[in-house]
């Protein structure tokens, strides 16, 4: 099982299109949601954060040519600042989006069930038409502000790495998320994922590992690994069978969860963590037969007068030399 944003995607989201509501223009809607997302360290509040200071300095350059036509050396048009929101108004909603006050009106950012929480009116028709399939819905003192459309990329070697765990024998391979469903089925049809959960709360997350798991174990099939980056991945990395983490831009609270950590951030070294697990397992597995093979044979020597003390002892240290030396296999 896959999360989706950092682990299968990039998680390097760019905003793609504004779309500010009736009453709204793009720069105060994008002004609203980055002030929501100041203190985020979400991949879309760093995204939005990004295309303000982007519009920043494009306006600051487009001011400094301006009074560079007009003959002004001084007085050059700074950048904006940052907006941010009120202190000590800034709060995370988990799995819904963040709020707090902007000038002391409410502000809001976050997926559609952040307006339905907050009871603000908006045209749910259109909610997940977006061909990117993330969109960040704003709401500024009540009032739908608009949308902002976004989207990430597959990471370069996501899909090889899914070939590579179905050539190992896995036989399922699914995505949990708590994306959107269009931006859920782009990135696992790009990565070539064909079971793909959607709108997943963390909560939601649980509950369906655990179906999944039973499903599993009424098959007769073996371990049910996750693999995820984010906070909210925290609750299914733990319960997994086995859980792995992507430690680079992972949160700390995946990683302490997880029983292994990536750090590269690469999907591929699940395959490579797997076929490592496989062949250190087989070595174990056959050191063990062989010391105690071994030494069931010797003491039936013995028992038959077939081995001397001296020759029980040269077997004893022979097969504790012998796993050592079959052991440092793995680290081929």
């Amino acid at each position: 099982l896959f999360d989706k944003t950092g682990t299968i995607t990039d998680g390097k989201f760019k905003v793609l299109e504004l779309s500010p509501a009736a009453g709204f223009d793009a720069e105060g809607l994008l002004r609203s949601a980055t002030a929501a997302g100041t203190h985020s360290n979400h991949p879309l509040a760093r995204a939005i954060r990004s295309a303000w200071e982007a519009s920043t300095l494009k306006a600051s350059g487009l001011e400094a040519s301006r009074r560079e036509a007009a003959g002004l050396t001084a007085g050059t048009s700074a950048a904006r600042n940052m907006p941010h929101c009120d202190e000590g108004s800034y709060t995370e909603i988990p799995g819904h989006g963040t709020s707090g006050l902007l000038d002391g009106q409410e502000v809001l950012a976050g997926g559609d069930r952040l307006l339905h929480l907050r009871n603000i009116p908006h045209d749910c028709d259109t909610s997940f038409s977006s061909e990117s399939g993330t969109v960040v819905h704003v709401a500024l003192a009540g009032q739908y502000a608009g949308r902002i459309d976004m989207g990430d990329s597959v990471k370069p070697d996501g899909s090889g790495a899914l070939r590579d765990l179905r050539s190992m024998g896995i036989r399922r391979i699914a995505m949990l998320t708590g994306d959107t469903e269009s931006a859920a089925v782009r990135a696992g049809s790009e990565a070539g994922i064909d079971e793909v959960h959607h709108g997943l709360l963390p909560e939601h997350k649980l509950d369906r590992l655990e179906t999944i798991i039973a499903q599993e174990r009424k098959r007769g099939r073996g371990t049910v690994l996750f693999v995820g980056d984010g906070t909210n991945d925290a609750p299914v990395l733990a319960r997994a069978d086995a859980g792995i983490a992507m430690g680079g831009a992972g949160s700390d609270a995946a990683i302490e969860s997880a029983g292994v950590v990536l750090m590269t951030d690469e999907p591929s070294r699940v395959a490579e963590a797997i076929y490592r697990a496989r062949r250190t397992r087989t070595i174990v597995v056959q050191n063990i037969v062989f010391a105690l093979g071994f030494k069931v044979a010797f003491l039936a020597f013995g028992a038959f007068g077939l081995a001397a003390m001296w020759e029980a002892v040269i077997a004893d240290v022979g097969v504790a030399l012998v796993a050592v030396l079959n052991s440092t296999r793995a680290l081929k």
